[in-house]
């Protein structure tokens, strides 16, 4: 792959240099951007200064201190604090493509820290050519993630009554099963995933091209590792043998899935590296559920509940 400096493809500046503390803060106002790593490092909004325009929307700002090479692309006109660099192209990018850049970017924070910044060395850091940029790129329309953050159901999210909850031991709402040990050496490339014992990207540790030996729809809990980090899986997929799948012995959905494996979540403080939540422990152990009158788990509830929550539009 040919590797060029951010300077060759990018104009790399200083932004405003501004301190939030001296500006007044706007609930309608301008984004000031900041070096933080949440979202896409607006940390508030501001009211207009007289004589500094905004940086324009589509400006690449990446964090040169605090939380080291966070890097986005703007979306709207924005104000930026200290110790920001503002990237624009030297040639017309599509936001697809400045994403990509984004991405390879922030790959190498690794290399800094709090006592190691990046002002000195951003403009030299090498990411791919353009010529490199992989073709599903500009194949990807981000247009689907479009009003990504509203929910299902325009109604308000009913408020949680714990005392009403009863306990369901997890083997009466679901059959349990074993992962099976995969190898690193074994392991083929392909498209199924590979569920390990971790505690992100939903359990997916990579792809592989061994044919699936759990279905989807199904719950994955971790007895090992990142033990009771729990997971709803959508699509058929393989399971180490330090997870154990969760088969729902009633009508389960994705909406109820995640209602469940969040509270399954719940149970972490319980175990440890030397406490295994191994499957005859699990099996027996109990998990709290809103209930109907007849006592049997409201699943109704649970579905709709997760409706009404941000971003689930998209679920």
């Amino acid at each position: 792959m040919k590797l060029v400096k951010v300077s060759d493809i990018f104009n790399v500046e200083y932004g405003n240099s501004l301190e939030l503390n001296k500006l007044t803060k706007k609930d309608n106002g301008i984004n000031f951007v900041s070096r933080t790593a949440k979202n896409n490092g607006v940390s508030a909004k501001v009211e207009k200064i007289k004589g500094i325009e905004p940086s324009p929307i589509g400006t690449i700002t990446v964090s040169l201190g605090g939380s080291v090479l966070e890097t986005f692309v703007q979306s709207k006109p924005f104000y930026s604090g200290y110790h920001i660099y503002c990237l624009t192209p030297k040639t017309e990018l599509t936001i697809e493509e400045k994403l990509y850049y984004c991405s390879c970017i922030s790959a190498n924070k690794y290399r800094y820290n709090y006592g190691r910044q990046a002002n000195r060395t951003l403009r030299d850091l090498l990411i791919p050519a353009l010529s490199e940029i992989p073709d599903w790129i500009n194949n990807t329309d981000i247009k689907e993630f479009d009003n990504a953050n509203e929910p299902f159901l325009s109604k308000k999210t009913p408020k949680i009554k714990t005392s009403d909850w009863k306990p369901f031991r997890l083997d009466e709402l679901f059959e349990l099963k074993k992962g099976k040990r995969l190898t690193k050496a074994n392991m083929i490339s392909g498209e199924v995933p590979f569920i390990g014992a971790i505690d992100k990207d939903n359990g997916y540790r990579q792809f592989i091209g061994q044919k699936p030996i759990h279905e989807g729809n199904t719950i994955t809990v971790n007895y090992n590792g990142s033990v009771a980090e729990s997971f709803y899986q959508p699509d058929p997929f393989w399971a180490s043998d330090d997870v154990n799948v969760l088969y729902a012995k009633f009508d389960m959905n994705q909406y109820i899935g995640l209602f469940i494996a969040s509270l399954i979540k719940l149970e972490k403080y319980r175990f440890n590296y030397g406490r295994k939540w191994h499957l005859e422990r699990m099996s027996s152990s109990e998990i709290y559920l809103p209930a109907k009158k007849d006592n049997t788990p409201d699943f109704k509830f649970m579905e709709n509940y997760i409706k009404t929550l941000d971003y689930s539009k998209k679920v």
